[in-house]
């Protein structure tokens, strides 16, 4: 243990990465398999589904606003205390959840659980960063706890349906009591502080916290409701409005700030910008495209949501061999080639997708899921290490939280975007179909089944540009990622052994 310590390595880093992971899975799971228990919600509390997306909305928007407060806030009061907060708060919200009586209590409580959660993504970057101080080692770390995200997103409904069908929908949220309490007391012995000078609270950015609050608030509730709403609707309007206005007086502000809670130098850094550039055209492309699968393999092939978590289990475990790869290539390649070549291998099966039918088999959605994974996870670790690498090492957090935020707003423009193409292209397609129909019939029910038909093919046809949209968004990242550029600063230098005594 102590040639470990005195060579640089932490003891214990693998369970530190495993302890970490525990609680990100949970954060990222109970984000997906909730929605699936809406249904029974809905059922229970006698609300309309206009009301249970409240459920979903307020969890997606309380989690926006805190996670670059909680990004600055680990960085200025120390980490690991916050940390344990998050973990043993989310705990307790589960718990709550679990027992609400009514729509009120549920959105209380889901409120309170997206502000634990969103204290876990800025600061478990910080402490892998912290406690990975061989750079290679830290890559793969990186990898693994990135596929973490896509590996919850597809577990969700293979969890979540046997758990609502054979219990309740409260059992959703119990699960995440006893594996909780498991993360919260390896954190306790395992996790060490990676703070050593605590600045405090006293120059905390308050008025620059309530206006991006109030300005990525509005902005997601536009992005979950604005089709509902319609885009020009008033509702919508003013949600534009407010989010410009607010969004300005930020800016504004950060540059009068001596403890900002964003700091605007980060983005001049072209590492940075690059990869959060890469990252938000990646992930709204990705998740507007493969958001709405298990919309069709449902609707239109009749799968029930367990059979659905199982066509998604090739795409979980073709993500962690593709992110432990990715993170051995970018210790040999630049980083950029590295990206590149899997956005445009993703691009690829995202257009295969396009031809996407009602003859396809669960063997060949699987395939296709894999192969997707493979160029996917190929990015976790090198756009994850390229966004925080070049940042000073006190602000970690923050450079986490900014990575945090653009893929969780990206990942909501792509739902919103693509919803509406499918939405539109539905009514176009119809048209078409119409158009080039002849029905040589007058039976009603040949009718009656021709007009099914004409509907089912105009469906298919929106998923076919859905997909082609969502590869295109998806090379337009590539493109993007080839002008990444490796860091040659290493934020676990010599700083970080000047910050530990050593």
């Amino acid at each position: 243990m102590k040639d470990k310590e005195q060579k640089g390595i932490h003891p214990h880093e693998w369970i530190v990465l495993l302890t970490v992971m525990i609680a990100s899975f949970l954060g990222r799971l109970d984000g997906t398999v909730v929605n699936l228990a809406l249904p029974k919600m809905i059922s229970d509390f006698g609300i309309t589904v206009s009301q249970a997306s409240w459920i979903s909305t307020a969890y997606i928007i309380a989690n926006a606003i805190f996670v670059p407060i909680f990004g600055k806030l680990g960085d200025m009061i120390g980490r690991k205390p916050l940390y344990l907060f998050g973990i043993i708060g989310f705990v307790i919200t589960s718990m709550l959840a679990g027992l609400s009586a009514n729509l009120s209590q549920m959105v209380i409580f889901r409120i309170l659980q997206a502000i634990t959660v969103s204290i876990d993504y800025p600061l478990a970057l910080s402490i892998i960063a912290f406690t990975f101080r061989d750079r290679a080692k830290r890559a793969q770390a990186m990898g693994l706890w990135s596929a973490v995200f896509g590996v919850a997103a597809v577990f969700g409904p293979l969890l979540g349906g046997p758990l609502i069908d054979n219990f309740s929908w409260r059992s959703v949220f119990y699960i995440n009591v006893p594996i909780g309490i498991i993360g919260a007391l390896m954190a306790m012995k395992f996790i060490e502080e990676p703070v050593q000078k605590i600045r405090g609270i006293k120059n905390f950015d308050i008025f620059g916290s309530l206006t991006l609050g109030l300005s990525l608030g509005t902005l997601v509730l536009v992005l979950d409701q604005g089709q509902s709403w319609g885009w020009l609707s008033f509702n919508s309007v003013i949600s534009y409005i407010i989010t410009i206005v607010s969004l300005v007086l930020f800016i504004f502000i950060e540059k009068r700030q001596k403890e900002p809670v964003v700091d605007l130098k980060f983005f001049a850094i072209p590492e940075f910008s690059i990869s959060l550039i890469a990252s938000f055209i990646t992930f709204m492309g990705m998740i507007g495209g493969l958001f709405l699968l298990p919309l069709f393999v449902q609707n239109y092939l009749g799968y029930s949501v367990t059979k659905t978590g199982y066509l998604f289990l090739p795409m979980a475990l073709g993500m962690m061999i593709a992110a432990q790869t990715g993170a051995r290539l970018v210790t040999r390649f630049p980083p950029k080639y590295i990206v590149s070549s899997g956005l445009v291998w993703a691009a690829f099966i995202l257009y295969l997708f396009s031809g996407i039918d009602l003859t396809w088999s669960q063997v060949h959605f699987s395939i296709l899921l894999f192969a997707f994974a493979l160029g996917l996870g190929f990015t976790f670790a090198p756009l994850t290490n390229a966004a925080i690498a070049t940042v000073p090492h006190d602000e970690v957090g923050v450079a986490s939280s900014i990575l945090a935020l653009v893929r969780n707003i990206a990942g909501a423009f792509g739902v919103a975007i693509f919803a509406t193409v499918l939405t539109d292209s539905v009514t176009s397609n119809l048209i078409a179909v119409n158009k080039y129909s002849i029905i040589n019939t007058l039976n009603p029910q040949a009718l009656q089944q021709a007009a099914y038909l004409m509907v089912i093919k105009a469906n298919i046809a929106s998923f076919e540009i859905v997909f082609k949209v969502s590869a295109v968004f998806t090379l337009i990242g590539a493109a993007v990622a080839l002008f990444l550029k490796e860091s040659k600063k290493d934020f676990q230098g010599e700083d970080n052994m000047t910050e530990m005594g050593m």
